[in-house]
């Protein structure tokens, strides 16, 4: 009997194509839909395999729904909402993808909520398709701008060097914060500067994070953070939301102590505080920093590759609970 997998949104085509040609396959069609608890426990009853998404919820009663599960792949490169140590005692592999497919696309949309912000380009679209349309040298839009700002990268593992690689075309200033500072060698030609944290928030008008969410890093900016930040700064966040204190943030933007922020990814996803949604000095996006055409493609064909040597009785070779391999041998 061949395996059965259950995906929880559309991926690609030509993916679901190499799965069915090894497993009975089962897929919502609903883009728009992530699955409830019970969803994701029914397939679980009824499926070898799960294949989930950034927000799919793999909690310790879904892996329990069928003690003879296989395997989870995910697309993700943390699974962050995967109970991994249920699964590991459990003996469970879960599949990733690797960190380094992200790094351009997710660099390249921190950009876009850089100019989105920097430029008020949201609020102008906005404006205009309301039939608001100031004259063209009217005061009304008038906006921070890119050129001669100060830049500051909190976080200079993969996203953040795409992300200060793209910083060299523009004329600013550019600082950067990691606990681990590059070599002088990578700094210059990277054309960063190390300070410490406190000083580059006090220091830049573009604070743009990308660093990994763990215990240590939860709530990294906070009240005390944004009262360091220049009253004409911004905050753009590709990485985690949990990074940022989000009831610290709304009061900082509501009381114009930091000028605005550009956010990707947020506190309690799938769902985004109401008060931001409101607020004319922020823009959002739906944590989309891979949706990227043919990026969405080879993750989901990364996962597929993952699955497929799971079927053939292989070890994954993206997997996030390798120590499961060891147990068994």
């Amino acid at each position: 009997m061949r395996p059965r997998v259950y995906i929880t949104q559309p991926v690609s085509a030509s993916a679901v194509a190499r799965l069915r040609a090894v497993a009975e396959v089962t897929m919502n069609p609903d883009m728009l839909h992530i699955a409830t608890k019970d969803e994701l426990i029914a397939a679980a009853r009824s499926h070898d395999i799960l294949f989930c998404l950034l927000h799919d919820r793999i909690d310790r009663d879904v892996i329990a729904a069928n003690p003879a599960l296989k395997a989870i792949a995910s697309t993700t490169i943390t699974p962050a909402d995967i109970d991994t140590a249920e699964a590991t005692r459990r003996g469970i592999p879960v599949t990733v993808i690797p960190s380094v497919m992200l790094d351009d696309a997710t660099a390249d949309l921190a950009w876009a909520l850089l100019f989105a912000v920097g430029r008020r380009v949201a609020e102008a679209d906005r404006l205009a398709r309301a039939g608001v349309i100031p004259g063209s040298q009217s005061n009304f839009l008038s906006a921070t701008g890119i050129s001669g700002k100060t830049l500051g990268i909190l976080g200079v593992g993969g996203v953040g060097r795409a992300m200060a690689k793209r910083a060299t075309g523009f004329p600013m200033t550019r600082y950067y914060h990691d606990p681990r500072r590059l070599e002088a060698s990578e700094e210059a030609a990277l054309g960063l500067q190390w300070l410490p944290f406190d000083e580059l928030l006090a220091r830049v008008d573009y604070l743009s994070i990308h660093v990994n969410l763990g215990p240590k890093t939860r709530h990294l900016l906070g009240e005390r953070e944004f009262a360091l930040m220049k009253p004409s700064a911004y905050v753009i966040n590709t990485a985690r939301g949990p990074l940022i204190d989000e009831d610290a943030l709304i009061a900082a933007l509501q009381a114009r102590s930091i000028a605005g922020a550009g956010l990707d990814v947020f506190e309690h996803e799938p769902g985004i505080h109401p008060v931001l949604l409101g607020l004319p000095n922020v823009v959002v996006t739906a944590h989309m920093g891979s949706a990227v055409d043919s990026l969405r493609e080879a993750m989901a064909s990364v996962a597929v590759d993952n699955i497929i040597e799971i079927i053939n009785g292989r070890p994954a070779p993206n997997c996030w609970n390798p120590e499961i391999y060891s147990r068994k041998t």
